[in-house]
């Protein structure tokens, strides 16, 4: 089993914002020595959550620290930026890295109507982002009325689809990332069997994106998958998706049952338990979905605990 890593510079409650970025480059080259494939970086503006709001800058610096694994994007969200200055900043990379790099492209507004008033886009038809795309592929195949600089060799680009990006990935011929409550939608096969008959490239891929957590016992799994599940909670309460909190802390808080039931139907979402029970779950998934490769996108609070998860997690296969 291919097997990636997406990070999305988690911040956790008591440390600085910055301290986020720099657990993600030191997970980055982690990740490279265990053996992952790829490490991808997130992009999300103003979510107090989340440090990385520009996946080239951060890609950039973890390029410093690796030689060998992929580097790129889950994704860049395309409708907040110019496809030339898309193409530029990842031919950059390229030319920085060369045949290290991927271009993950998603289609969000933004998370709140003021970021998306601040990121100067409101709204994108279905027409617009195809057309979008279409332009960074242009830019990237030196097939557009001007080059994109520097001119480097072809950088990969994926779509991070929901169910009717699953469809537009078909169309533009290009490897689909499918993450969410869809990865275990009982639909997802046959929506897959509809990307390959319609695949207009060469070699359809599919990336599932999961949350799995691999630990001693279910118990200890579920105990690190705990902050995730509290700070989705607590989002749809406060409207605030916020840093990470310990278990500890988590634990001796009180639960309102509204939150209790937002975070057991997180928890139901995930992968978890001892490292070979979550092989045969992971193994599962990609017997029923045909996928080419799983793109772990697991956080927790304790960074000396995440870096045990991901080790028992390739350790599994």
């Amino acid at each position: 089993m291919i097997l990636s890593i997406l990070d999305r510079s988690r911040t956790r409650a008591g440390d600085p914002d910055g301290q986020a970025l720099h657990d993600t480059i030191a997970r980055a080259r982690r990740a490279e020595e265990l053996g992952f494939h790829r490490f991808w970086v997130a992009e999300h503006h103003a979510v107090p959550g989340i440090a990385s709001g520009a996946p080239a800058v951060l890609l950039a610096a973890i390029g410093q620290v690796t030689s060998r694994i992929r580097l790129g994007s889950g994704g860049v969200m395309l409708p907040q930026h110019q496809p030339l200055v898309v193409a530029e900043q990842f031919r950059m990379l390229e030319g920085l890295y060369p045949g290290r790099i991927d271009l993950g492209i998603g289609t969000s507004l933004g998370f709140t109507p003021a970021v998306r008033r601040a990121l100067r886009r409101e709204e994108i038809s279905d027409a617009e982002v195809d057309g979008e795309i279409g332009e960074v592929l242009e830019y990237l195949a030196s097939r557009a009325p001007i080059t994109a600089r520097p001119k480097t060799d072809p950088v990969p680009v994926h779509v991070l689809a929901s169910r009717s990006g699953i469809a537009r990935a078909a169309r533009l011929g290009l490897p689909v990332v499918i993450g969410g409550p869809m990865v275990f939608s009982d639909q997802l096969p046959g929506l897959l069997a509809e990307y390959r008959s319609g695949f207009g490239g060469s070699a359809p891929h599919v990336m599932l994106s999961v949350d799995a957590f691999a630990a001693s016992s279910t118990d200890r799994a579920r105990e690190l998958a705990l902050p995730e599940a509290w700070a989705m909670a607590m989002s749809r309460r406060t409207g605030e998706f916020g840093p990470l909190e310990s278990p500890e802390r988590i634990l001796a808080q009180s639960w309102p049952d509204a939150v209790r039931a937002r975070v057991e139907k997180h928890l139901r979402g995930v992968i978890l338990g001892t490292p070979g029970e979550v092989a045969a779950r992971l193994e599962g998934l990609v017997s029923a979905t045909g996928a080419d490769e799983v793109l772990v996108s697991t956080s927790t609070y304790d960074t000396g605990a995440l870096a045990g998860l991901d080790e028992a997690l390739i350790g599994a296969f």
